[in-house]
């Protein structure tokens, strides 16, 4: 029985540890943390340049979110957890980089085959600060943390480990729609692999490291090593390459995120990690389920 849930608790405490309420107390909290860094990072981006600014922001950032999880985001609700638990970090975060840029190395090599990608040289790496430090280590722990360690969780605690995937599987790719160069089929795609890529990752797992390595390679190795569009963002890689073709098959202007190839390779790879969570018996039931079941233990 799981005395966390079902023991009497003073109203006010119920209500904020029914878990939707729980999860916006956290989203409203990591919010507090980012808004402020992101002002200064703007005021200061004139005088000393982003390139400067942004790495220092990035670390901010991340360095105040691990204080904020480990000091008060592991205790909210009615069930404690640490999503970031330190000793799994290296190997977690390794093996999701790794796995992410063999993954995407694979969807740049089939993209190849087909005529979609090619390669005219060597790249100039002039955005490298960009996607190293936003769109690597910014954009995969700050996101992973909302979308899975807030939202994931505590969608999970209400209505199941399915809902939570389902519904934060569409609300990223829904958040991606307002990427530059967005189509539906970039929006479906982000859905469909990073969605459940991700999702089951931390369903695996129960901590953010995977996801969050997953993020970094899948993003770092399509900008800075094979020069392909970050999600609609075009930089400027190790080497020079160009997407032509059907958009279906290349991804647009949007990058190969929004190919169909990325949709089969990613989503394979995503439906497998997900398998991986349920034989590992990591599903979690409706709260109102737990709570019926608890009543007849």
């Amino acid at each position: 029985m799981d005395t966390a849930e079902t023991a009497p608790l003073p109203l006010w405490k119920r209500i904020v540890n029914f878990p939707l309420i729980t999860m916006l107390i956290a989203l409203a909290l990591i919010a507090a943390v980012i808004v402020p860094v992101n002002l200064a990072a703007n005021a200061l981006s004139k005088p000393l340049g982003w390139d400067l600014v942004e790495p220092m922001a990035t670390v901010t950032v991340i360095a105040a979110l691990i204080v904020l999880q480990k000091t008060v985001l592991r205790h909210l609700g009615a069930r404690k957890h640490d999503d970031l638990p330190f000793a799994a970090a290296p190997r977690n975060l390794a093996a999701g980089a790794l796995g992410a840029s063999a993954l995407f190395t694979l969807v740049v090599g089939i993209a190849a085959l087909l005529g979609a990608y090619v390669i005219d040289g060597w790249g100039g790496m002039k955005s490298w600060v960009f996607i190293l430090f936003w769109a690597g280590f910014n954009a995969g722990f700050v996101e992973e943390l909302m979308f899975r360690g807030v939202m994931f969780r505590w969608i999970e605690e209400f209505g199941g480990s399915w809902a939570a995937l389902i519904v934060t599987s569409g609300l990223f790719g829904l958040v991606h729609m307002g990427n530059a160069n967005a189509t539906w089929m970039s929006g479906l795609t982000i859905a469909a692999v990073a969605g459940t890529l991700l999702g089951g990752a931390y369903m695996l797992t129960r901590s953010l490291w995977l996801p969050v390595g997953l993020h970094f390679g899948w993003n770092v190795t399509q900008g800075l090593v094979w020069d392909v569009p970050v999600s609609g963002y075009d930089g400027d890689g190790l080497v020079d390459a160009r997407l032509v073709g059907d958009p279906l098959i290349s991804g647009g202007a949007f990058g190969l995120e929004a190919s169909v190839i990325a949709l089969v390779v990613g989503g394979a790879a995503g439906a497998w990690m997900v398998r991986r969570a349920v034989r590992a018996g990591q599903v979690m039931q409706p709260w109102w389920v737990r709570r019926r079941l608890a009543s007849q233990a």
